[in-house]
């Protein structure tokens, strides 16, 4: 008897049952959204206590789910976008402005690799000319983003959006964020039978403060009414993610992910606590890189949680890698570690201490502003911030760091601060691993 076509069907058999398996088994992993707001600070946000705005949506996610009390970034948008998507401290890999370095990892590229559909919308900001990547070559199958070679200026009304390698035709009409949310959600779904990240990198609520469509009047002038507008039509676009994953039967299968890429524009003075607040957008200081976090997945996450753990945007990475139960990434010199534990309401482990590298533009002609200076190091606990000047500051008594303490004042929780902090900044690189030193000429290291 001929066993061979036995064989062969036995073959095929056990390879389908192995192809079903593998598909049921992804089809099980969980979606990934990710939210990151342009230029808003903890203090925009109702759910953090102001009176001011009105975040609904946001505000139910973290009712729902889990707020983080002591998130931090970088104070400016490259910088954090490159943290943020590498896991890995700027010290290690930060070029320039507007660049991400090509070769280094990103979260978009690992999920793909995962089996993970991908896709990015809004603000890109991470290819000039020849010099960084596009969201392609980080990993995304697909796109709609402004801040790239090929679209012009506008990013609101009537604006210049890339999309999936051609300039998106828009009505006269059209509002850029509406455009970006629209197609986060074809995405969604399209992708409904298949694990998916979407990365929400938001327009809003950045410079220029214009009205939007829910404005009352769209002729306002008024900067502060136009960026509460911005910052309320921001809430309604994570709202309508929020809808069509629920719509598609997708909520309890999905982890929704909310932060800011840095503190809020410094034009911008908010009302928090009974106390203007100004917004702290270029500077190291609390209020520009104190930003909101709120973590929401139904029935994995639970209810009202709030977590005062210190979080940087290293961290976030290999957190989603955990979530989505996937095999922990490698990264070279990664300096990032998962918070999955936090939320889910266990001890996790706790940082200690946060290390901060901020040099926006090596390459400026000339180091004199918030924007343009040497390069600065700093390492902070939850109260204490050392940078590698020798300054030391009380980050809650002194929030905007006019008071240096001395080193000769007698505060023993200052001086064990200032002993445990210096070696967080000894265990760091004292330069820039991405920056060519020779290009920068003529200047000066200076003192912060």
């Amino acid at each position: 008897m001929n066993t061979f076509p036995l064989i062969a069907l036995g073959l095929v058999v056990s390879v389908s049952l192995a192809i079903q398996h593998a598909s049921a088994e992804t089809r099980k992993r969980p979606n990934v959204v990710m939210i990151m707001a342009d230029d808003i600070g903890f203090e925009c946000f109702s759910s953090y206590g102001s009176k001011e705005y009105s975040t609904p949506r946001l505000d139910a996610l973290a009712a729902a789910g889990i707020r983080f009390e002591n998130c931090h970034s970088t104070p400016l948008c490259t910088p954090s976008r490159v943290n943020l998507m590498s896991g890995k401290s700027n010290v290690y890999n930060y070029q320039d402005f507007g660049v991400y370095p090509k070769g280094e990892p990103t979260f978009a590229e690992y999920f793909k690799k995962s089996g993970y559909a991908t896709a990015v919308a809004g603000k890109w900001q991470l290819l000039t000319g020849k010099t960084g990547i596009s969201p392609t070559e980080a990993g995304f199958d697909s796109y709609c983003v402004w801040n790239i070679p090929g679209t012009a200026r506008e990013r609101y009304w009537n604006p210049s959006l890339l999309q999936d390698g051609k300039l998106l035709e828009v009505a006269e009409d059209s509002y850029g964020p509406t455009h970006a949310t629209d197609f986060l959600i074809n995405f969604i779904e399209k992708n409904k039978d298949r694990p998916f990240l979407a990365y929400y990198a938001m327009i809003l609520p950045h410079n220029p403060f214009l009205p939007t469509p829910d404005s009352k009047d769209r002729n306002e002038k008024d900067a502060k009414q136009n960026f509460i507008d911005m910052v309320n039509y921001m809430d309604k676009c994570v709202g309508r993610i929020v809808d069509c994953l629920e719509e598609n039967k997708l909520r309890e299968n999905t982890l929704v992910i909310f932060t800011g890429d840095n503190g809020t524009n410094a034009n911008i003075i908010s009302e928090f606590q009974g106390k203007p607040l100004r917004g702290g957008k270029g500077y190291t200081h609390d209020y520009g890189t104190h930003v909101p976090l709120i973590i929401n997945w139904p029935g994995v996450i639970a209810k009202s949680q709030l977590n005062d753990d210190l979080i940087c945007f290293s961290d976030f990475f290999p957190t989603m890698v955990e979530a989505a139960q996937l095999k922990p990434k490698k990264i070279t010199d990664g300096d990032g570690w998962s918070f999955w534990p936090q939320c889910l309401g266990k001890p996790g482990t706790k940082r200690e201490t946060i290390y901060g590298y901020y040099f926006p533009r090596p390459y400026a002609k000339k180091f004199d502003d918030k924007y343009n200076h040497w390069e600065v190091r700093y390492a902070r606990d939850k109260r204490f911030k050392l940078y590698d000047s020798g300054l030391l500051y009380d980050t809650i008594e002194d929030v905007e760091e006019q008071s240096p303490i001395s080193v000769k004042q007698k505060n023993k929780q200052a001086k064990a601060a200032r002993v445990k902090l210096q070696a967080v900044l000894d265990s760091y690189p004292t330069t820039g691993g991405g920056v060519d030193y020779k290009r920068v000429t003529g200047t000066k290291k200076q003192s912060k």
